[in-house]
């Protein structure tokens, strides 16, 4: 029995539900359940302890000077306790590689792009040009070279809702629902307030719900509050107080999502929720391995990133709801 590590260190919530697929391949290949090693700011252990083919999550945060061989130590720990056959690495990161050297482990395995070649031991890599591609395309030439099948890349989260519901009690309100995934790490992706307040007005009319969770995090609350304040509408629940948990609850909950390019659009299409996602300012090919419904303004060019929010300005609520109604 082959006991498998997979390493990735990036934080954002959204690029871990992208290496989703590609976990799961790894899974199949070995026909063994995995281990994880991630950033504790992801809240693997939150969202992914349904997943049957995951069984460990450590976290660790990878981080730079001095702290940098205080992290080796932390996984070298982690290597020693699992005893690890293999150590797959999703990124082009050299610690955990050295880590997994200094422990002994035969077969590690990551993109070797750039110093990180030196460690693994494999002759495949990914060449210095790969890096340009997305996370998703250098995942999947990873398994590649490494001859691991993938069936389907496209992410899906297996949740257990019941879990979601203690504490939650709120959000379970009668009537129809639906999602407005309202913030983003980085603000030249959000779509104004005023467009989600006319986008709900369109959508009320047409009865396609009773009710909007407005998602978005704790430093980002003034966005909830400036939509109802400025709405006047009784019909939205403000999320912004919600731990991940919550979150996760009230997009379960919603008939279909509509977001900002964020973690919460990732998670909703990985839950199985219809998502459209308010693409004006980022590449919209970035979605093309996910269930997200894509909606750009008119003359949309892909493949260029405006970092300026008025970029939003030019996707119209109207034809956001367009949209909407021809998939629903």
């Amino acid at each position: 029995m082959a006991k498998i590590c997979i390493v990735y260190t990036h934080h954002k919530l959204g690029d871990l539900i992208w290496q989703l697929p590609y976990i799961k391949a790894i899974s199949l290949h070995h026909n063994e359940k995995v281990d994880l090693i991630l950033r504790k700011k992801t809240q693997a252990k939150k969202i992914l302890r349904d997943m049957s083919h995951i069984n460990t999550i450590y976290y660790n945060d990878f981080r730079k000077g001095l702290s940098y061989w205080l992290d080796v130590v932390k996984l070298l720990k982690i290597y020693y306790k699992g005893k690890y056959d293999y150590v797959y690495i999703l990124d082009k990161v050299n610690k955990p590689a050295i880590a997994a050297k200094l422990a002994g482990i035969k077969n590690i395995i990551g993109p070797g792009i750039g110093n990180q070649k030196k460690w693994l031991s494999v002759d495949n890599f990914l060449s210095d040009k790969d890096w340009k591609m997305n996370y998703s395309e250098q995942s999947q030439k990873l398994l590649k070279i490494n001859s691991i099948d993938l069936k389907d890349k496209f992410p899906k989260l297996e949740v257990d809702i019941e879990r979601f519901k203690e504490g939650n009690e709120d959000l379970l309100i009668k009537g129809k629902k639906i999602a407005f995934g309202v913030d983003s790490f980085e603000d030249f992706k959000m779509w104004y307030e005023e467009n989600f307040i006319e986008l709900a007005n369109y959508l009320y009319k047409k009865k396609l719900f009773d009710f909007i969770y407005l998602i978005c995090g704790p430093e980002k609350s003034h966005i909830a509050k400036k939509i109802i304040d400025n709405s006047q509408k009784s019909y939205f629940i403000d999320c912004s107080n919600k731990d991940l948990n919550g979150v996760i609850l009230a997009i379960k909950n919603s008939d279909f999502f509509v977001g900002n390019n964020s973690g919460p659009l990732n998670l909703a299409a990985a839950l199985g929720v219809k998502t459209f996602g308010l693409i004006a300012t980022d590449p919209v090919s970035e979605l093309k391995y996910s269930k997200i419904k894509p909606i750009t303004p008119e003359n949309y060019i892909d493949n260029i990133w405006i970092r300026d929010r008025k970029g939003m300005k030019e996707l119209k609520p109207l034809k956001v709801f367009e949209e909407i109604i021809k998939d629903i």
